[in-house]
């Protein structure tokens, strides 16, 4: 297995979920930007599960990192690599914060997500979990910058399934709506729209099971988002959301 974003919470929890429910895996590949929080994690799994894992430090915005990748290969890619950016109206405008969401959520990480992808097509096996956002659903004025990137993060996966169907290899795009990370720590979240690392992990442990093509973490957020999606844009340009 590889996790891209292995000091995700989310990342984290779905690798438990996946060794309390049998899985076995020779070496779990935990890609990261941050060695000290990863380490702790792979210390938790070897005392845990006793399961073996290998740490890959790997910057997504530097050039010449994926030698590093090089010897990696699985049936099962997770990943959960995103950056939801400064949200104050003095960061809006930007460049840098605007460029770091666009390349962490959508630029540098589509090359990445090919580079695994050629090689799970290869193999012809193998199932590609990618987290996306319901941001990505709808523009809107509150994170539109980062809903755009995740937008296109969707489409591509959405033309990445089609293309890998005859080629054995499965694409799911998981659509969380808020949740309860280090991400959003701060943020002004409705606690009934908004799920734990935890309750993520079951529902995309789910979706595997079930070979999803699409799930929302939550139900309700794929409701809210069918809503907002068809309201007339003459409507929805008012709107505060």
């Amino acid at each position: 297995m590889i996790i891209l974003g292995s000091n995700s919470e989310v990342a984290q929890a779905f690798v438990e979920k996946v060794l309390e429910e049998g899985g076995k895996y020779s070496t779990i590949y935990l890609v990261t930007s941050n060695r000290e929080t990863t380490e702790k994690f792979a210390r938790h799994l070897d005392v845990k599960f006793l399961q073996n894992t290998e740490i890959i430090d790997f910057d997504l915005l530097k050039d010449n990192e994926y030698t590093k990748l090089e010897h990696l290969s699985a049936d099962l890619l997770f990943c959960a690599t995103g950056f939801l950016g400064e949200g104050t109206e003095e960061s809006l405008y930007d460049p840098k914060n605007t460029a770091n969401i666009v390349d962490i959520n959508y630029a540098k990480l589509i090359p990445l997500l090919n580079f695994f992808a050629q090689k799970m097509e290869r193999q012809r096996s193998g199932t590609m979990i990618v987290l996306s956002s319901v941001a990505g659903d709808r523009g809107r004025q509150s994170n539109f910058i980062y809903g755009s990137a995740k937008a296109g993060l969707t489409a591509y996966l959405s033309g990445l399934r089609n293309y890998m169907f005859t080629r054995k290899v499965h694409v799911i795009t998981i659509k969380p709506g808020f949740m309860d990370t280090k991400m959003t720590e701060g943020l002004p979240l409705n606690p009934k729209l908004t799920a734990t690392p935890t309750q993520a992990a079951e529902a995309i442990y789910k979706a595997l099971k079930m070979k999803k093509n699409v799930a929302y973490v939550s139900p309700i957020w794929g409701l809210i988002m069918l809503i907002i999606r068809n309201i007339p844009e003459f409507i929805f340009k008012k709107l505060k959301l």
